[in-house]
């Protein structure tokens, strides 16, 4: 979607908001679960989530710092709301939404090899 279809609908930028909190939310919760049954991790702190995935291999030391960065844009959208423009969410749509897909392939990938280990 180019900028002048994404800013001629005033309910994208919320949407994109809302549905960005959530994936990154949804990110951690996954990276906490598996963190949790791999290793009997306990945190609930997201950039420490993020750091341990890489750490622990469950993703790249790459991707682990992409998550911490993540992590923490994702508490801006939260405790800073009223600092997230419209002008940035529509470049995090438009430039960052690889890095979910990457974290899903990278997931994909070590549940694969952890279930393989498991037999």
């Amino acid at each position: 979607m180019s900028e002048q279809e994404f800013f001629s609908d005033k309910k994208n930028p919320p949407f994109v908001e809302s549905y960005l909190r959530r994936s990154l939310e949804a990110v951690f919760d996954i990276g906490r679960h598996i963190l949790s049954k791999t290793s009997g991790f306990k945190e609930i702190e997201y950039k420490t989530i993020a750091k341990e995935l890489g750490s622990n291999g469950v993703v790249t030391k790459e991707l682990s710092d992409v998550l911490i960065t993540m992590a923490g844009y994702r508490n801006r959208m939260v405790h800073f709301y009223r600092e997230v423009t419209p002008q940035e969410l529509y470049q995090i749509a438009k430039d960052n939404l690889k890095d979910i897909e990457r974290f899903t392939r990278e997931i994909a990938l070590f549940i694969k090899n952890y279930q393989k280990k498991k037999k």
